[in-house]
């Protein structure tokens, strides 16, 4: 569980863990916030609490990944310090790993928590990841109602939010990739998880309530940025060549639908512009991302390639799989 911010948030999820009917976990807070708060927030006796401490922010994969080498479990879960799991959340998720042997990945219900709980309780944040033709990930299901995603058994692959993984894959694909530090590192991971032929079951049982964006915002000049530039990153490392190819057009045409959806006043955008950032910002971030991954170009086809050289899943069964998870350019604008 990474955590920046250290605040009550982290406290309501160290308290939601202790009342777990599954008890046989250790939990590893690793406080990026460079000046020891988590320390603080822990809500009383909590010995199953260990805190790993850095000097500065490592960002969300590099924390997670000190997490996991620090531990030997079986079983690895991430979990977002702003998310509050009901008190069978494990029990689900253990119950469903002896059920999905072949799965690597396991993505919980995760619904959106409202000012009360109460109201946000019935809707969703995440069942699980889809993706769009350009390398843009969302939520599948989010704001919508859970009893539509009750029966759901797959994913693509999990959000990161609340997340569990067999250690047996991230040992043979690799952990989070720590050069995305903010966002679409799920998505990176479950996609080479997926052409190296592992399954992600969803967990439909295993709610979780999450403070959408908490760390970062809702929608900000910093998460706009990272957003852009981690998809170009998820779609040089993992896309099949055609869909590559492709990419830089379709990206255009969702320039296009964001655009549309500032004037009609819905999507992330016109939510960027309601917060008080300037529009005019966005074309300097977006110009900034691809220049980053320009930058950093060498490094991804060489990821890419290494990707490619162990995939068990052949680039037209890959291809297929992402369709059937997939979802139009002009639903991520209006997202």
């Amino acid at each position: 569980m990474p955590t920046l911010a250290a605040d009550d948030a982290l406290a309501d999820c160290l308290r939601s863990l202790e009342s777990q009917t599954f008890d046989r976990f250790e939990v590893i807070v690793v406080d990026n916030s460079g000046a020891r708060r988590a320390q603080a927030a822990l809500p009383g006796e909590t010995p199953r609490v260990r805190i790993l401490a850095n000097d500065r922010n490592l960002g969300f994969g590099a924390a997670v990944n000190q997490a996991f080498r620090a531990s030997e479990a079986p079983y690895f879960i991430t979990l977002n310090d702003d998310a509050v799991p009901d008190a069978h959340w494990l029990e689900a998720l253990l119950q469903a790993v002896e059920a999905r042997p072949s799965a690597g990945m396991y993505a919980c219900q995760v619904r959106l928590a409202g000012n009360d709980r109460l109201a946000g309780s019935h809707l969703l944040d995440s069942t699980g990841m889809l993706i769009a033709a350009d390398g843009s990930s969302k939520q599948r299901g989010h704001g919508e109602s859970p009893e539509k995603f009750a029966h759901f058994k797959d994913a693509l692959c999990p959000s990161g939010s609340a997340a569990l993984y067999r250690r047996k894959m991230l040992d043979e694909i690799g952990l989070f990739d720590e050069s995305f530090f903010l966002y679409c590192e799920d998505t990176d991971l479950g996609l080479r998880a997926r052409r190296a032929g592992w399954d992600c079951a969803y967990v439909p049982a295993a709610i979780v309530e999450h403070r959408y964006s908490h760390s970062a915002g809702r929608a900000s000049p910093l998460k706009a940025y990272y957003v852009e530039r981690n998809r170009l990153f998820t779609a040089i490392k993992n896309l099949p060549l055609p869909m590559l190819l492709r990419a830089p057009f379709i990206s255009v045409a969702r320039y296009f639908w964001h655009l549309a959806s500032i004037l009609e006043g819905r999507g992330k955008v016109a939510e960027y512009r309601q917060a008080g950032h300037s529009a005019a910002l966005l074309p300097f971030l977006v110009l900034r991302a691809h220049a980053a991954a320009i930058f950093r170009l060498p490094r991804l086809l060489a990821d890419r390639r290494r990707i490619t050289k162990t995939a068990r899943l052949t680039p037209r069964e890959f291809r297929d799989l992402l369709a059937r998870y997939s979802i139009s350019i002009r639903q991520v604008a209006a997202l």
